[in-house]
C-alpha cells in the first residue's frame, strides 16, 4: 500500500456522523462549563405558555442563548425585560436537534439594585395609573378592633414584636395569624393567597402584613403585582408594616395605612389601654366638675329668683290682701258689735214698751180686765143681765154679777 493509500484510509477512519460530533461537543462543553456565570443584557425575552422562559443574553460583541426552566422561573422576584442587565448562574449546555449551543439558567440577578429598582417604579406607575394608590381607596381603621389578622412569618420578629405591642397596649385584642414564607421562592403567591383567606374567614377587623427589614431583594415579595392586587382586593382594612421606617414597598402605597415597622403598626391599629383609662378618668372628672358648676349655677339662679322682686311681689301682694282682710275682718266685727248693740238697744226699748204695754201695767194704772169664763170682755153689750163676769185688779180678781 503505498503512502497515498494509507493516508486516505486513515482520514477515513476519523469520519463520524453529526449526532456524534454534537455529542461529543456537548459533552465537552457540559463538563467544562459546568458551572458558569454570565453577565449580559436581556434580549427577545419570551414566556412560554409551559411557563418557560426564552430569551437572549447579549453584550457589545456577542450573545448566547438561554433559558429558564418553570420550576425555576417561579422562583425568580422580578420578571425579566428586554434591556435589562442581569447577571445568569447556569450551565452551558447544547441543544442536539439545532445543533447549537444555550445556557440553562438557575437564576437572574439584576446587575446592581437599579434594576430591581427600575421593576419597581414600573410596577408602581402602572398601578397608579389604575388608579390602587388613590386617597379615595382608602378606609379608615376601627378605632377599637376586636380581633387582629396578621400575616407574616411565623418565626420572624415581626410576629413577635407584633404581639409584644399589643399585648401592651390593647390585651384584649386576639390576634389572628395565617403563617407565610415572607422571602424567596413562592412568598408572594402565599402572601396573596393568605389575604384571600382572611377575607374569607371575615372575622377580622384589620389585616396587617409584613415583616421585618432586609435587602430589596428580600422585600421583593411585597413589590410584586399579586400581592399588590390581593392587598387592593381586600374587603377589609390592609396595614403594610414592611422593614423599617425607610423601606418602602408597592404594598406600602396600595394598603389603606403604611406603618414604617411591624411594631409601629401594632402602636398604630389598636389604643393605648393606659391612654384609654386617663381619657376615661378625665372625662369622669370632666362632666362630675360640670354638673357641679351646673347645679352651682342653676342654685344661684334660684337664689336670685328668690330673692328678686319679681319673684317675692307675688308674696308681698298676698300679704297686703291678708292684713287687707285683717282690717275688713275688724271693721266687719266692729259693725257686728255695733249692730248687735243697736238691736240690743231697740230690743230692750221695745222690751220696755211692750213690758208698758202688758197687762199688769195697764192694771197698774188702775185699768181692770173682765173676764167670762176665759173670755176677755173688752165692750159692755157683751154682758147680759145676770152673766157673772170675774174682775181683775193689780191685786187679785173679784167674782160679779151683771144686774
Amino acid at each position: 500500500m503505498d503512502r497515498e493509500e494509507i493516508k486516505s484510509t486513515t482520514e477515513t477512519s476519523k469520519v463520524v456522523s453529526v449526532s456524534d460530533i454534537t455529542r461529543q461537543i456537548k459533552q465537552s462543553l457540559e463538563q467544562r462549563f459546568a458551572r458558569v456565570w454570565v453577565q449580559g443584557e436581556v434580549s427577545n425575552f419570551k414566556r412560554h405558555t409551559s411557563g418557560h422562559l426564552y430569551f437572549t443574553l447579549k453584550d457589545e460583541g456577542a450573545q448566547i442563548s438561554a433559558a429558564m426552566w418553570r420550576s425555576r422561573a417561579a422562583n425568580l422576584l422580578f420578571l425579566p425585560e428586554d434591556g435589562m442587565k442581569v447577571i445568569a448562574p447556569g450551565a452551558i449546555t447544547v441543544y442536539p436537534p439545532r445543533g447549537n449551543y444555550q445556557m440553562d439558567v438557575d437564576q437572574l440577578t439584576p446587575v446592581g439594585i437599579g434594576e430591581l429598582q427600575i421593576a419597581f417604579e414600573r410596577l408602581k406607575r402602572k398601578l397608579s395609573a389604575e388608579g390602587l394608590f388613590d386617597e379615595s381607596r382608602k378606609r379608615l381603621l376601627p378605632k377599637f378592633p376586636e380581633r387582629i389578622g396578621v400575616i407574616t412569618s411565623e418565626t420572624g420578629a415581626a410576629l413577635q414584636d407584633i404581639r409584644t405591642v399589643l399585648s401592651r397596649r390593647f390585651p384584649a385584642v386576639e390576634l389572628i395569624l395565617i403563617p407565610v414564607r415572607v422571602q424567596g421562592a413562592g412568598a408572594s403567591d402565599e402572601i396573596s393567597r393568605a389575604l384571600r383567606d382572611m377575607n374569607r374567614y371575615g372575622r377580622v377587623d384589620i389585616i396587617i402584613v409584613g415583616r421585618g427589614g432586609g435587602s430589596l431583594e428580600d422585600l421583593w415579595a411585597f413589590n410584586e403585582e399579586i400581592v399588590a392586587r390581593a392587598i387592593a382586593a381586600s374587603r377589609i382594612p390592609v396595614v403594610s408594616a414592611v422593614g423599617h421606617e425607610i423601606d418602602f414597598t408597592i404594598a406600602d402605597f396600595v394598603a389603606d395605612l403604611r406603618a414604617p415597622t411591624p411594631s409601629a403598626a401594632a402602636e398604630m391599629v389598636v389604643p393605648d389601654r393606659a391612654e384609654l383609662l386617663e381619657l376615661i378618668r378625665n372625662y369622669e372628672y370632666t362632666m362630675r366638675q360640670g354638673a357641679l358648676q351646673l347645679i352651682d349655677g342653676h342654685r344661684e339662679r334660684v337664689q336670685s329668683l328668690l330673692s328678686s322682686y319679681a319673684f317675692n311681689r307675688p308674696k308681698d301682694i298676698v300679704r297686703e290682701y291678708a292684713q287687707r282682710l285683717d282690717e275688713l275682718a275688724r271693721v266687719q266685727d266692729m259693725k257686728a258689735r255695733h249692730l248687735f248693740e243697736q238691736a240690743q238697744r231697740a230690743h230692750e226699748s221695745l222690751h220696755k214698751r211692750l213690758s208698758g204695754l202688758g197687762s199688769e201695767s195697764i192694771l197698774k194704772r188702775g185699768y181692770a180686765i173682765v173676764r167670762r169664763g176665759e173670755s176677755v170682755i173688752t165692750r159692755a153689750e157683751h154682758l147680759r143681765h145676770e152673766d157673772e163676769a170675774t174682775i181683775q185688779f193689780q191685786d187679785g180678781s173679784v167674782t160679779a154679777k151683771v144686774q
